[in-house]
C-alpha cells in the first residue's frame, strides 16, 4: 500500500489534540477528519489541522482509512466495532474497551474485516528503549505505583482502567505472561462511581510476586516502578523519565535519544501506520496485547469489590 493513508481522530480532547499532531506531520498519512461529539471542540482542532469536523459517525467514517479513537473509554468498543466492521483499522487509546466479552469481539472484528486493531499503551515503548524487555533473567519481584491527583479525566472507569493498565501492560510483557496465578486487591471509592484508589498483590506462575498502586487521590504525581532481579534491581521514574540500575545487565542510558524516547505517541502511530501499509508487519502494541492488561485490570476491580 503506497498511497497517503486518510486518518482521522475521534475525541478532540487534550489525547485527540497530540493524535492529530502526530498525522498531520507524518509523510505517510493525510490528517482528513476529526469527530466530536461537541462541534465547537471538533471545530477548534479541526480548524487548527485545516481538515473537517464531523459530528455524524457515519459521515466520519467514510472519509478516513485509519483512525485514532481517544474518546472516554466507555465508548471505545462501539466507535471500535463500527471502524472495524468497514474495514477500518483502528488505535485504541488504553484501554481497549471497559469489558473481555467487548474487547474479544473487536479482535474477531479485525480478524475478521482485514483491519488492523492497536492499543495506545505507549509506556511499552519507553521499557523497549530503555532495553528492559532485552533482560533474559526474569525480576523475583515488581512493584509499581501510579499515582495522581483528583482529575474528571478518565473517571467514566475505574483507576485500575484509567491508570493502573498501564503497569498491568508492563508487567505482562516483561514476564511473558497473560495472567497471575495468585491474586487480591483493595480499593476505595471516593468522588466517582468507581474505584478512585486500588492496591492489588499477585503472583505469578515462575514465582515472581507483583505489587501494583494506582490512586487518582493523591496530592500529586507519582509514577514509579521497581523491578528486583537476582543480581540487583532497576528503578523507574515515570515522571522525570530516567532510570537508575543497579544489575549486571547494560540498559541503554541515552533512551531519550532514540525514537521512542523522544516521542512515543509518534513511534506507536508510526507502527501502526507501517502495519495498515504492510500487512507482514505488526503494531507495536497489538489488540490481543491490550486485551490481555485489560483482563488483568478487570480482574484487580473484581478482586478488589470481592474484599470490600
Amino acid at each position: 500500500m503506497s498511497k497517503q493513508l486518510k486518518a482521522g481522530v475521534i475525541g478532540a480532547g487534550v489525547f485527540g489534540g497530540y493524535h492529530a499532531g502526530k498525522y498531520s506531520a507524518h509523510i505517510d498519512t493525510e490528517l482528513t477528519a476529526i469527530f466530536d461529539i461537541d462541534p465547537v471542540q471538533g471545530q477548534a482542532l479541526a480548524k487548527k489541522h485545516e481538515c473537517a469536523a464531523y459530528t455524524d459517525f457515519a459521515a466520519f467514517m467514510e472519509v478516513v482509512d485509519l483512525v485514532s479513537l481517544t474518546s472516554p473509554a466507555i465508548f471505545h468498543a462501539d466507535q471500535a466495532a463500527q471502524l472495524l466492521s468497514a474495514g477500518k483499522s483502528v488505535l485504541v487509546e488504553k484501554p481497549l474497551a471497559t469489558t473481555t466479552g467487548d474487547g474479544e469481539a473487536l479482535l474477531r472484528l479485525a480478524a475478521e474485516n482485514k483491519a488492523v486493531i492497536a492499543v495506545g499503551h505507549q509506556e511499552r515503548l519507553i521499557f523497549e528503549a530503555m532495553g528492559l524487555f532485552d533482560i533474559p533473567e526474569r525480576p523475583k519481584h515488581i512493584s509499581a505505583t501510579r499515582m495522581g491527583p483528583k482529575s474528571e479525566r478518565g473517571t467514566d472507569v475505574s483507576v485500575t482502567l484509567d491508570l493502573l493498565v498501564h503497569d498491568a501492560d508492563l508487567v505482562l510483557t516483561l514476564l511473558g505472561e497473560s495472567q497471575p496465578s495468585n491474586l487480591s486487591a483493595k480499593g476505595r471509592i471516593s468522588y466517582s462511581n468507581f474505584f478512585d484508589d486500588v492496591t492489588a498483590e499477585m503472583m505469578f506462575s515462575k514465582g515472581t510476586q507483583v505489587t501494583l498502586s494506582a490512586s487518582r487521590m493523591h496530592d500529586g504525581r507519582d509514577r514509579h516502578m521497581s523491578l528486583i532481579y537476582e543480581c540487583g534491581a532497576v528503578e523507574i521514574d515515570f515522571v522525570a523519565r530516567t532510570f537508575s540500575n543497579r544489575t549486571q545487565y547494560d540498559l541503554n542510558e541515552d533512551f531519550l535519544e532514540t525514537p521512542a524516547g523522544k516521542d512515543s505517541l509518534g513511534e506507536n502511530i508510526r507502527r501502526f501506520i507501517e502495519a495498515v501499509k504492510d500487512p507482514q508487519k505488526s503494531p507495536a502494541i497489538s489488540g490481543e496485547a491490550g486485551l490481555q492488561a485489560l483482563n488483568l485490570a478487570l480482574a484487580i476491580d473484581a478482586a478488589a469489590k470481592n474484599s470490600n
